[in-house]
């Protein structure tokens, strides 16, 4: 396996709405966005030039699997934004895009078009990453105290609901909920706190018997219908931190089902000063490659009980005339 198996981006006959660092974000009519999960890799706010093969397929169908248990856990209390993730009803619905089945299958979604809310919804049932940095030098999150005494990875409880801004380059960085409350509003930023707990600690209830710690996790909602709707990403390696619970001890950094790997081995070319830590990333190593990708195949194993489906199966026969979808 090597990055000539992976998509390093794709190229619709659909209205380019955006690119960002994984996915691009085509138009399909005036109410709905096709999201396409591509295999590029970014780390330390660079965008590496080697996809990791399979990456896109992991995060679009684990966030499938994701929202199928949500809405038959939550139901109408919480909607979302997808509309199929079938790739054969993808194409009944935009014929366009039939030449182009086997680079979408797996890695599109068709979803509603909302608002997006420009707030990154983070809960943390430990304390790592950015919390853990401003933790040790100043003892607080976001500029609010935490307690006294807490080790690198020490669980929080109750868990903490820390939102971000999002940051369409480089870190989303943590701000006060007095902050959301006062950009969108008392109601809106109560309802977004109340939703991004309630998916967290499904998700932790759920991962926990398969052997996994969600460790953190972000969300992401937009408005349609005047209704709050989750958007993007759900629980999956990128949008959160998976830990092994047979592994797990506090005072020190987790392993994880994330592209530990690549960051690893980016670290420690920056720390021989092979590498400068800006654009463009080094070329990965095939083994770097293969570790990262085994990864997220195997957080994806975990979750589900399940292998990914990585081979387009024969188109199944159209049951109804192409539509474009409006």
């Amino acid at each position: 396996m090597t990055s000539s198996t992976a998509l390093r981006e794709s190229t619709l006959p659909l209205p380019l709405v955006r690119r960002g660092k994984v996915r691009e974000v085509y138009a399909v009519g005036d109410n709905a966005l096709l999201l396409v999960a591509s295999d590029r890799v970014s780390a330390f706010d660079v965008v590496l030039d080697a996809p990791i093969p399979h990456k896109g397929a992991v995060l679009t169908q684990l966030t499938r699997w994701w929202l199928q248990r949500i809405e038959a856990r939550f139901g109408n209390a919480l909607p979302h934004h997808m509309i199929t993730a079938d790739v054969d009803d993808i194409i009944s619905r935009v014929a366009s895009l039939a030449p182009f089945r086997n680079t979408l299958y797996g890695r599109a979604m068709l979803c509603m078009r909302t608002e997006v809310i420009p707030v990154e919804c983070v809960v943390r049932g430990y304390l790592a990453g950015s919390a853990w940095k401003e933790y040790q030098s100043s003892g607080t999150l976001a500029g609010e105290p935490l307690p006294a005494g807490l080790l690198e990875s020490s669980a929080l409880t109750p868990a903490l609901f820390s939102p971000a801004t999002k940051a369409e380059t480089g870190h989303d960085e943590n701000i006060t909920v007095s902050a959301v409350v006062a950009q969108l509003g008392a109601s809106r930023a109560a309802e977004l706190e109340q939703h991004a707990r309630s998916i967290y600690e499904f998700g932790r209830e759920t991962a926990a018997p398969r052997g996994i710690i969600v460790a953190d996790t972000k969300f992401e909602f937009g408005v349609r219908d005047n209704r709050v709707v989750l958007i993007d990403e759900v629980l999956t390696p990128d949008s959160s931190r998976f830990w092994p619970a047979d592994q797990y001890t506090p005072g020190r950094s987790q392993p994880s089902f994330d592209k530990q790997p690549l960051r690893d081995w980016l670290d420690a070319e920056r720390r021989a000063g092979r590498w400068n830590g800006d654009a463009p990333g080094p070329a990965l190593p095939d083994e770097v490659i293969e570790a990262t990708s085994a990864r997220y195949l195997d957080a994806y194993r975990r979750i589900t009980g399940g292998d990914l489906d990585t081979s387009p199966p024969v188109a199944r026969p159209r049951t109804a005339p192409d539509a474009e979808q409006g």
